[in-house]
Order: C-alpha cells, then sequence, then structure tokens
C-alpha cells in the first residue's frame, strides 16, 4: 500500500485507533469524563486528517473503497454527528446506574461502520460497513439495562435488522451470479444493457428491500417508532442522522445515475415507495402523543423527500441530497440534543405533555426547540426551508411534477403536527408540572450551537453549497 493510500485512509485509521485508546482506558482506569474527552478527541482528530485526506483524492484503496470528494463530505458530515452526540451523552449518561464508559466504544465503533458505508464501491464493503454499524446499535439501542422500552427496542431492532441483512446478502448473491463482480461502478455499467432480466431485477428487490429497513422506507418503516421511544435519546439522534445519512450515501452512489434511470422497473419501485412513506409518515405522525414517535415518523416522511431528488438524477440532484442530510443532521440533533437535556434519570422528556410551559420555564430551550420544528417543517430562513427548496429544483428539472405535488401536500400535513408542539409548549403548564433540572455544560452548549448552524445556513446557504460542490464532482 502506498503512502498517498495510508493517507486517504487516515481519518478511518485514527478512529480504529481511538476505539482500542478508549478500550484499554476503559480496562485500566474507569473513567466517565477521560473516557467522554477520548472520545471526542477521537472524533475531532479523525476529522482533521480530513484536510490530510482531501491532498491525495480521488483515488480507489482496493476495489473496497472510493476515497473522492463525495465521501470526503459524507464523512466529515458522520464525523460532526457522531462529536455531537459524543457530548450529548455526557450529561445524558452521568449519574445513572449503569456503567456508560462502554457506550463511547459502540459509538466509535458504529461511526468507523458509517465511514466505510459512505466511501464503499463493492458489496463487501457494503455490507462490511452496515454489520459494524448495525452491531454497535443493537447494543446502543438496549443499553440502558434498566429501561423497560429500551429492551423491547433493542430485540426489535436485533431481530429485523438481522431478516434484512439476510435479504441484502441473497440480493448480492443474485446480482453477482448475473455480473460476475461485487464493484458498483461494473454493475451500474453492465445493468443499462441488461433490460429486465429476471435475475437482475430479484437482486435488485432484495437489495431494496436491506436497503428500506436501514431507511425506514414504507412499508419496512415497522420498527422505527419502537426504536425510537426506546432508545436513549442520544442513540435516537445518531439512527436518526448518522445511520441513515451513510445508506443513504452509498444508496445515492449505488442506484444514482444511470442504474436507476436505465430501468424502468426501478425508477418505479422508488416512485411509488417515495410516495407512500410521504403519506403514511406524516398521517401517521397526526396521531401521536409522544415526541420521539412524532419525529420517528417525520423521520419516514423527509427520506420520502430525499428519493424525490434521488430519483430527479444529475448533479442538480446530487448538490439537493448533500444540502437537505446536511439541513436535516443539523435539524434532528438539535430537537433531540432539547430532548436529551431535558430527560431525566428515571425516563427520557418524550411525552407531548412534557413541553407543556416549556416557553415560561426555559424560554431559551423553547425557542431552540421551536426553530428546529420550523426548520423540519420548512419554513423560511431555517436550513430545511432551503433544503425543500433544492429539492423542489432538482424534482422540477426533471419534471417530476406528480412527486412534487404530492411533496408540497405533505409539507402542509406535516406543519401541523409540528406546530402542535409548538402550541403545547407555549401553554402554561399546570401547578407543579414542568421539566425544571439543571440544563448540562456540554447539552446546552450543542443545542446553541445547533441553532447557530440552522440558521447560519437558512440565511448564508453559499456556504456550504460551495463545499458541496467542489466536493461531489466526483460522483457525476
Amino acid at each position: 500500500m502506498s503512502a498517498a493510500d495510508m493517507t486517504a485512509l487516515m481519518p478511518f485509521i485514527i478512529l480504529a485507533a481511538a476505539t482500542i485508546a478508549v478500550m484499554m482506558l476503559i480496562a485500566f482506569n474507569r473513567s466517565h469524563a477521560l473516557t467522554v474527552l477520548f472520545t471526542m478527541a477521537g472524533f475531532a482528530a479523525s476529522f482533521s486528517a480530513l484536510f490530510y485526506f482531501y491532498s491525495v483524492i480521488p483515488r480507489t484503496v482496493t476495489p473496497l473503497l472510493i476515497l473522492d470528494g463525495y465521501a470526503f463530505f459524507y464523512i466529515g458530515l458522520i464525523l460532526a454527528a457522531g462529536f455531537i452526540v459524543s457530548a450529548l451523552s455526557y450529561g445524558y449518561l452521568d449519574g445513572r446506574r449503569e456503567d456508560p464508559e462502554e457506550f463511547y466504544l459502540l459509538l466509535l465503533l458504529a461511526t468507523l461502520g458509517s465511514m466505510v458505508l459512505a466511501a464503499g464501491g463493492h458489496f463487501v464493503s457494503f455490507f462490511l460497513g452496515l454489520e459494524i454499524l448495525s452491531v454497535s446499535l443493537y447494543a446502543m439501542v438496549a443499553y440502558l439495562r434498566t429501561a423497560e422500552k429500551g429492551n423491547e427496542a433493542g430485540i426489535k431492532y436485533l431481530v429485523l435488522a438481522a431478516v434484512s441483512s439476510a435479504f441484502l446478502l441473497f440480493g448480492m448473491a443474485l446480482v453477482y451470479a448475473k455480473f460476475g463482480t461485487m464493484e458498483f461502478l461494473q454493475i451500474a455499467g453492465k445493468a443499462a444493457g441488461a433490460g429486465g432480466d429476471p435475475l437482475l431485477l430479484a437482486g435488485f428487490a432484495l437489495i431494496v428491500v436491506g436497503i428500506g429497513f436501514k431507511l425506514a422506507l414504507v412499508p419496512f418503516h415497522m420498527w422505527t417508532p419502537d426504536v425510537y421511544e426506546g432508545a436513549p435519546a442520544p442513540v435516537t439522534a445518531y439512527i436518526a442522522t448518522v445511520s441513515k445519512g451513510a445508506v443513504f450515501a452509498l444508496l445515492l452512489r449505488y442506484f444514482g445515475g444511470a442504474l436507476i434511470h436505465g430501468s424502468r422497473t426501478l425508477f418505479l419501485v422508488f416512485t411509488l415507495i417515495s410516495i407512500a412513506s410521504m403519506f403514511a409518515g406524516n398521517l401517521l405522525a397526526l396521531l401521536q402523543q409522544n415526541v420521539k414517535r412524532i419525529l420517528a415518523y417525520s423521520s419516514i416522511a423527509h427520506v420520502g423527500y430525499l428519493l424525490v431528488a434521488f430519483l430527479a438524477g444529475g448533479r442538480l440532484a446530487v448538490t439537493a441530497v448533500s444540502y437537505y442530510l446536511a439541513a436535516y443532521f443539523v435539524t434532528t440533533l438539535g430537537a433531540f440534543s432539547i430532548i436529551t437535556v431535558l430527560s431525566g434519570k428515571e425516563r427520557d422528556a418524550d411525552d407531548i405533555e412534557d413541553y407543556r410551559g416549556l416557553a415560561a420555564a426555559r424560554p431559551l430551550l423553547a425557542g431552540a426547540l421551536t426553530a428546529m420544528l420550523l426548520s423540519l417543517a420548512g419554513i423560511p430562513l431555517t436550513a430545511g426551508f432551503l433544503g425543500k427548496f433544492y429539492i423542489v429544483a432538482a424534482g422540477a428539472d426533471s419534471a417530476l411534477w406528480l412527486l412534487l405535488a404530492i411533496l408540497a401536500v405533505n409539507s402542509a400535513i406535516g406543519l401541523f403536527y409540528y406546530l402542535r408542539i409548538v402550541a403545547v409548549m407555549f401553554t402554561p403548564a399546570a401547578e407543579g408540572r414542568g421539566l425544571y433540572q439543571p440544563v448540562s455544560l456540554s447539552g446546552g452548549t450543542v443545542t446553541a450551537l445547533l441553532a447557530a448552524a440552522l440558521f447560519f445556513l437558512g440565511i448564508y446557504p453559499s456556504f456550504l453549497i460551495r463545499i458541496i460542490h467542489n466536493m461531489i464532482s466526483g460522483i457525476i
């Protein structure tokens, strides 16, 4: 392996080394504060190494990893989100009965798997990254062993994720049997001339099932509300952002471009999934009384919105997806950061009634959560508005008028349940009821930074757009 290859792999090597360092630290000195510091230092060092990584790309390191500007952008997004989740987890886990140190090992490993997914160019790296991510998430979801809902959520996620992995492997086997290769670029080139071959369509269908589960797309979304509700709040934030973002980055590289537009069947399947996800996510969210479940169904709808840009294809679509995911990361991490800092040691602050009177008791937190919810709804001056604008622009550029009309209708539906939470926050609470526990320094700082980033991206988007245009040229 050349020196340039080693430089390109440096973010992966540093994060793997940080995982080992944290494991050794736990073995010799069990300290929650020290473990968090090592973890955050690992994320920061890996992120810093991306600038050395950028000096030697694009390059392919073995057939497994495509290290280009596209991978650079998504790996940076994943590492930043991992850093934020580790900071949120400190205040959340501190003082609980469970030993918190091993949680950060799982977080580092899950992030390493997500990075492999973002750079994957081969079925082997696809499956390896996915399993490193998924196995870590099984334990993270059920990490609070005394929480009954957490144990239930962990078992559900374990069983359904294992089934989806089986579908995925079988689909990969069928595609390999047809083409004799596992490299994405070669598969895309050969699939263009394969027509409606039954073996190929069966393989693609099984792969779509596996990816659909990881992205919580309808009809593979059954696990989402229960896992979001049962998992610790920082883990829910991680699943909603890093887990989905990494898989969508791989989906865009694998199915995007010629492959999706070269097969009418695939295009129709993803169109129907997008429509079903938008309607099911928003309509089911209207019925919920639990904030985490509302955000779970909302996330299903948002992936449906992303599929509109994905189906559009082309450079504008990749820009739209990348910007939307960055805005979605900031917004969703911000919303869950507020849930995290308000959660007590006995349970998470996830009931909608827990937020009644929040504007009077915690005006800054109420204002920040209002901004996050309005961004998810796509209100101007927030990052979410521009994210939807770029998706609409990509869809209009490809004349996907039906999908755009459905997106507009569902955005209006979504606005209702977001404003419902806002209305509860500004309604006076009953005597003796409210969320008055102190806000941790780490949680408050993270929330403030995310709120600032939300408005910065909404008011001055050209900064991120320039980065995206420079980074994603390798996928077009």
